[in-house]
């Protein structure tokens, strides 16, 4: 069995808040530069090149990639074999992204009640997501989410009849209804199967994959490859000003479902797709 103390956890969130609102992961890096060569709109090519310029002032001056320094998400995957000592876990979690909010001069953006509208001032509490893994490791992921992506969020409870045309369909639908409102070029995270929220955590979890790194099942991989092209080619690009780059990536991810559904979630984020993960 391995200790770990929860202040440690507080003090990497809190450190991992402000990275991933000031720093693109190197994947996401790599993959805009590749788009800026690739990019076949004048405009498109220029907006990149803005994106691309705006990236390098937030990292230079420390000043957030966007306004919107989104609403914390968590993903933390504990190894079996670990136990927390000195405090609460969850309360941990929240410190840390407190802590990251307010010493960070982070934008804070959550809201108490969701009715009421009253500004917690620290943007906690977070959105926090727990797995138990083998091992006596604990692997943190922070992904704070903006909200002009999550808002053009989609699940569909297909049928079974519906199909691998029907879940490509529901997918295209989505890019297409959220068009420019998602800050393209997009990452596109997909849920299939499960249930109602199952499908959901799936296409959140998915927007942390490497970009460039694509599913180990065959079918799913031509899928994503085939919806990237696809969507690349709606002409929404960069902006939504129009263009052949409209997203960098389309990551789904599978489960076992019931005989009598097709559930498919999708998420959005946009160019920056913010997320930094740590193991500890």
């Amino acid at each position: 069995m391995r200790t770990i103390e929860v202040s440690t956890i507080t003090e990497q969130i809190k450190e991992m808040c402000i990275e991933a609102n000031h720093f693109l992961t190197k994947d996401m890096e790599q993959a805009l530069d590749g788009a800026v060569q690739t990019e076949k709109s004048p405009l498109g090519k220029q907006i990149l090149r803005q994106l691309q310029e705006n990236l390098q002032i937030a990292g230079e001056d420390m000043i957030p990639i966007c306004q919107d320094t989104g609403m914390a998400v968590i993903f933390m995957e504990i190894g079996q074999e670990v136990h927390f000592a000195g405090g609460s876990l969850e309360e941990a979690i929240h410190e840390g992204v407190r802590r990251g909010y307010v010493d960070g001069y982070l934008r804070k953006s959550v809201v108490r009640d969701p009715l009421i509208r009253e500004n917690t001032k620290d943007n906690t509490p977070a959105i926090v997501h727990y797995e138990i893994k083998p091992g006596d490791q604990v692997k943190i992921t922070v992904a704070p989410k903006g909200f002009g992506s999550e808002n053009m969020s989609r699940v569909f409870m297909l049928k079974p009849a519906d199909g691998i045309e029907g879940v490509k369909n529901a997918i295209l639908t989505a890019v297409k209804d959220a068009g420019p409102n998602t800050c393209p070029p997009m990452v596109v995270g997909v849920g299939i199967g499960g249930t109602f929220e199952k499908c959901a955590l799936m296409a959140k979890h998915a927007l942390t994959r490497e970009v460039g790194v694509h599913s180990d099942i065959p079918y799913v991989k031509e899928m994503e490859e085939e919806l990237l092209e696809t969507i690349n080619k709606s002409g929404i690009g960069p902006g939504g000003l129009g263009g052949s780059t409209t997203a960098l990536a389309v990551n789904i991810d599978t489960y076992p479902t019931h005989i009598a559904g097709l559930p498919v979630a999708v998420n959005i984020c946009c160019h920056v797709n913010r997320h930094a993960a740590r193991v500890i």
